[in-house]
């Protein structure tokens, strides 16, 4: 059904404007070069740690096709080749036979030693990439075109991990020190030639690619952090293609220029179980019971979500045959307690969520405080514990496409991304469990096993499953449309 087209306020139409013209004005030309139009994107999020990809950035560099790994992932979440072609297990080691005729955008060639400096440096992180969490990794080259790698105990999963972005195969130019620079140095169809801090990124073709010449001559990246501009450059043509465009601003839209990719992402309450209000039970209990997630879904994201029903959602299909109900604590009487739930303004419906949250929240009894900050300012606060509660937008398959990392990083006790502070044998028993369990149906219920007992110690509420918002120009041909934001611009992607 097409949804009403709602004008935008003047105040909101002038200030859209005004960062357009920041944000555009060296983005790149309309312009047809002799070899056809640069694409330009709208990002939301600027890079977080100088396009590391040893950190979250890596999925930047992976959506402009510019830096690859070993394995890619199907639409199943199987593993399929990549810079590696064929590999094969034996106990806890895998092999894997590295593609001849590859080259780093440096010119240097792609053989076992790069292979394993990359995955080393991965491995040896601190932090260590999520994939890695729990993960003991060691890399081997056997010949100039054959790496082994070793897990500490055996692991079903080290094809779907070596398909993370953030295991990425750089020249050695890219690693200086403790830092990684992937300028010049991926292996991709676009070489990323140039990066403007937290404002802009430039990547121009590389012809030598292995996989075939690109359609588009370049990609020029802008990132925009406010919805209303990023929505705003679609709709003017500043942009050809735009990154999550906020729910509010799509029904003033062209509803053909815009589609909904459903998520394997979940919009999470995750409630500090150490220390504070929600180190009792009864009360995470009581916060879980006063959360009308429907009242959510429809009033801050106009419908274009999903109640959730659990941790993971519709975009694994799987969950709701296997999920069977979860066995709760009572919940008591929050008695006027106060609590801080903190949350970012990089995605837009968060602070409105946090709004609502707050409503309910005060009318069943507690007084509630926020804290709403962008992301990069209050992260690291999420991560000490900072906060009674917690607003998160996660990924549930991002890394491997399968979610037993996800659990593992944020429930487990020695997870990397435990928000809700969570030390529970219980729980630790069935990620580890999961882990372990070979691919196929035995892992799958040994995953909802591992939610069930995450969602009965209340640490996180799981409130809706978002479904992703892209803009995609009139004339932009073949940008991928990816659940697990992976892909964006691919070689064949191009503007008429």
């Amino acid at each position: 059904m097409r949804l009403p087209v709602r004008p935008l306020s003047l105040t909101a139409a002038v200030a859209a404007s005004a960062l357009l013209t920041g944000c555009f004005t060296s983005a790149g030309s309309e312009e047809a070069t002799a070899e056809g139009k640069r694409i330009r994107v709208a990002h939301m999020l600027p890079p977080r740690s100088a396009l590391s990809p040893l950190s979250d950035d890596a999925f930047k560099l992976s959506r402009w096709s510019t830096a690859e790994t070993l394995v890619k992932l199907d639409k199943e979440g199987d593993a399929l080749p990549a810079l590696a072609t064929e590999w094969q297990q034996s106990g806890r080691t895998w092999t894997f036979d590295i593609r001849e005729g590859v080259t780093f955008h440096d010119g240097t060639k792609l053989d076992a030693k790069a292979v394993v400096r990359s995955l080393t440096q991965a491995a040896g992180a601190s932090p260590k990439p999520r994939i890695l969490d729990g993960v003991e990794l060691t890399a081997k080259a056997e010949d100039a075109d054959t790496v082994t790698v070793t897990t500490g105990t055996e692991d079903p999963l080290v094809p779907q991990r070596l398909s993370s972005p953030q295991l990425s195969i750089l020249a050695a130019k890219a690693y200086r020190g403790k830092t990684v620079n992937p300028v010049g140095a991926g292996t991709g169809p676009f070489e990323l030639v140039k990066v403007n801090g937290t404002s802009s990124a430039t990547l121009d073709r590389y012809d030598q690619y292995w996989g075939g010449k690109a359609k588009a001559p370049g990609i020029d990246v802008t990132f925009v952090p406010d919805g209303t501009a990023r929505a705003a450059a679609l709709r003017t043509g500043e942009a050809d293609i735009v990154e999550a465009i906020p729910v509010s601003q799509a029904a003033v839209l062209d509803q053909d220029l815009i589609t909904e990719v459903p998520m394997p992402r979940t919009n999470t309450l995750y409630l500090n179980t150490e220390k504070g209000a929600f180190k009792d039970a009864s009360l995470r209990a009581a916060a879980r019971e006063a959360i009308d997630a429907k009242t959510i879904v429809e009033g801050v994201y106009e419908g274009r979500a999903d109640v959730a029903k659990g941790l993971l959602g519709p975009a694994l299909p799987w969950a709701a045959d296997l999920r069977t109900p979860v066995k709760h604590t009572k919940a008591g009487k929050p008695n006027g307690t106060t609590i801080t739930i903190g949350t970012f303004t990089d995605r837009a419906e968060l602070p409105e969520v946090a709004a609502t949250l707050q409503q309910q929240l005060q009318k069943a009894g507690f007084k509630v405080k926020l804290d709403v900050r962008e992301y990069a300012n209050i992260e690291s606060d999420a991560l000490a514990g900072k906060f009674d509660a917690f607003i998160l937008s996660r990924a549930t398959v991002l890394d491997s496409g399968d979610p037993a990392a996800y659990l593992y990083s944020d429930f487990a006790s020695d997870g990397s991304f435990n928000l809700s502070q969570l030390a529970d044998s219980s729980v630790d028993a069935e990620l580890k469990k999961a882990g372990e369990t070979k691919t196929g149906d035995a892992r799958r219920r040994a995953i909802i096993a591992a939610e069930a007992a995450v969602l009965a110690a209340d640490a996180a509420v799981p409130m809706l499953h978002e479904r992703v918002i892209q803009g995609d120009a009139a004339g932009v041909v073949d940008a991928a449309h990816d659940p697990r934001e992976r892909e964006l611009v691919t070689v064949d992607t191009y503007v008429k």
